[in-house]
């Protein structure tokens, strides 16, 4: 299924809930998830998206570690989409952003698709 983009600025406020943490690919042997377009370890944040009058907690993957990024603290959200998935009659939606950082940090650009130096 296509991932949804979804527009950030629609929230008051982006805080996290639950600090970052590595996700595991396999619970047996302890294994980390790794994103497969970077290699890196792919974390989960929990974030409140508050709106006018409503908040929701949703679990957001992100490759690499949001650093700087803490418990209580606002965030700023970059690129933020949903992909609804079912697996074995289970459903839902999974939500996943290319970067997660502290409110008064600056977002890196996005990517341009050409190579360092170019």
């Amino acid at each position: 299924m296509a991932s949804l983009p979804i527009d950030t600025t629609k929230y008051t406020a982006i805080i996290c809930a639950v600090p970052p943490a590595p996700r595991v690919a396999n619970r047996e042997t302890g294994q980390l998830r790794v994103d497969r377009d970077t290699g890196r370890t792919v974390f989960q944040v929990g974030l409140c998206l508050m709106s006018a009058g409503s908040a929701d907690v949703v679990n957001v993957s992100v490759a690499g570690e949001p650093s700087g990024v803490q418990l209580g603290m606002p965030v700023h959200v970059r690129d933020l989409v949903a992909t609804p998935w079912e697996n074995d009659g289970r459903h839902g939606v999974a939500f996943r952003a290319a970067e997660i950082l502290p409110f008064s940090a600056p977002s890196a650009p996005a990517p341009t698709g050409k190579g360092a130096g170019q």
